[in-house]
């Protein structure tokens, strides 16, 4: 067994635990003591928050994580989207961070993978100031692939 993980979380704050919502009414330690996915409150990115290509891949792996329900799906359009981004990005960082997100979601890691996604934003931000003027294009492109 893993080293267990301890989280403390405040007053109706919420987690999502296996695709549960747990919110607690006062401030308690959540310790786990196995393998689990989980995303605390301040991850979840609302649906308005995802304006960039990479905001949108972060929410698509977000339902995966949230709603096993709809896992299935949100993969299938987690990987049309992911080879887009690959198709269209030059930088080699953001192609070798979104392959390393590609590997993590394959293993069923996708904390991890909404983590190293999140740390390839400041790339993605240069990336987008540098070509602002073809902005508005390409979020359209990547758009239909996170709408739903």
């Amino acid at each position: 067994m893993k080293n267990t993980l301890k989280i403390s979380l405040k007053p109706n704050e919420k987690i999502y635990i296996n695709g549960a919502v747990v919110r607690v009414d006062r401030k308690v330690s959540i310790e786990f003591l196995n393998d689990v996915q989980f995303l605390l409150e301040n991850h979840v990115m609302q649906p308005e928050k995802a304006s960039t290509p990479l905001r949108q891949l972060y929410f698509i792996a977000q339902i995966i994580l949230m709603t096993p329900g709809a896992a299935e799906e949100a993969r299938a359009m987690f990987r049309k989207s992911l080879s887009l981004l690959l198709a269209n990005f030059t930088d080699d960082g953001i192609l070798a961070g979104l392959k390393e997100v590609d590997q993590l979601v394959g293993e069923d890691q996708v904390y991890d993978a909404l983590k190293a996604i999140r740390a390839l934003y400041p790339i993605e931000a240069m990336i987008l100031d540098k070509d602002a003027p073809r902005r508005p294009v390409q979020q359209e492109t990547f758009a239909a692939v996170g709408a739903r």
